[in-house]
Order: structure tokens, then sequence, then C-alpha cells
């Protein structure tokens, strides 16, 4: 039992922090290409590639 309220406490502070940082105008978590936006054709030239990019 006191492992799943750990459990819990954690993903409610992570969840917290995320939140606090979009109410402050940090705005949105992304992922390092941009989620959705990383197709073929966007990957190619991302500079967080290995390789550096384009």
């Amino acid at each position: 039992m006191t492992e799943i309220l750990f459990a819990v406490a954690i993903f409610v502070l992570a969840a917290g922090g995320l939140g606090l940082g979009l109410a402050l105008g940090r705005g949105p978590a992304r992922t390092s290409c941009g989620a959705l936006a990383c197709r073929k054709e966007a990957c190619a030239t991302c500079p967080n590639r290995p390789g550096g990019g384009a």
C-alpha cells in the first residue's frame, strides 16, 4: 500500500510541476523534435538528431 501511495505522489508532483511551468508561461512540454511535426522530411533537418541535421 505504501508503494502505491509513493508512486501516486510522484505522479502528482510531476503533473504539478508541468502544470506550474505551463501556468508561468514556459509553454507545454515538447519532445526533442516536436512530436507530430517529426516526419521523415522534418527529422532529416532536426538539430537534435545524431549528426546535427542539415
